[in-house]
């Protein structure tokens, strides 16, 4: 993963997303941006043999290598991969999902969530990793190039969106890069 130059989310957001997808009891899984699926790992932990977990990766070697390594783990049974553009894929998999979590280029973070809103149940949560980007989203005073570019610029709005969505209580975690929770309450 990371020695690799391969960003993942690491041990302790790991575990984190695996907590919060058991709290609410989640059997159907959506990641948008899957990479080798380490992230699918926690949460398959969390759905069990009889969920599901759909991975989405661009690449064809990327399911190749998540495939094997959730197989190693005894943790292909969940898993259900698709290879192609994310959201595309959200919008072309039919039903609702206990969880949606978005960890695809940051640029494309508000229509994920666009996409995402209206496909988890009540009761259900998205979540997102690298929303506080390194800091440059926290308002504090930044170099003007940081604070213009546009990853920094989608997820501001992507963070604005999910806190502006009456449908949803959100908070961001501050482990790592800071991931968000936004339960949908109605």
């Amino acid at each position: 993963g990371e020695q690799r130059g391969f960003p993942i989310i690491g041990r302790l957001v790991g575990v984190t997303v695996e907590l919060l997808a058991r709290s609410v009891g989640a059997r159907r899984v959506f990641e948008l941006g899957s990479g080798y699926g380490y992230s699918a790992y926690w949460f398959c932990r969390a759905v069990g043999p009889r969920g599901e977990v759909h991975c989405t990766d661009g690449d064809p070697e990327n399911e190749k290598k998540g495939l094997d390594y959730l197989g190693r783990a005894g943790l292909a049974e969940p898993i259900r991969w698709h290879v192609g553009e994310a959201v595309a894929t959200l919008e072309s998999t039919d039903g609702e999902f206990d969880v949606i979590y978005d960890d695809i280029d940051k640029v494309g973070y508000p229509d994920a969530w666009r996409a995402a809103r209206e496909r988890i149940r009540v009761g259900g949560l998205y979540l997102c990793d690298n929303v506080l980007w390194s800091g440059r989203v926290t308002g504090e005073e930044l170099p003007a190039d940081e604070r213009q570019d546009w990853s920094t610029q989608a997820i501001l709005e992507h963070n604005r969106l999910i806190a502006e969505d009456e449908r949803y209580v959100s908070a961001i975690i501050p482990t790592r890069d800071g991931v968000m929770a936004a339960l949908r309450v109605s």
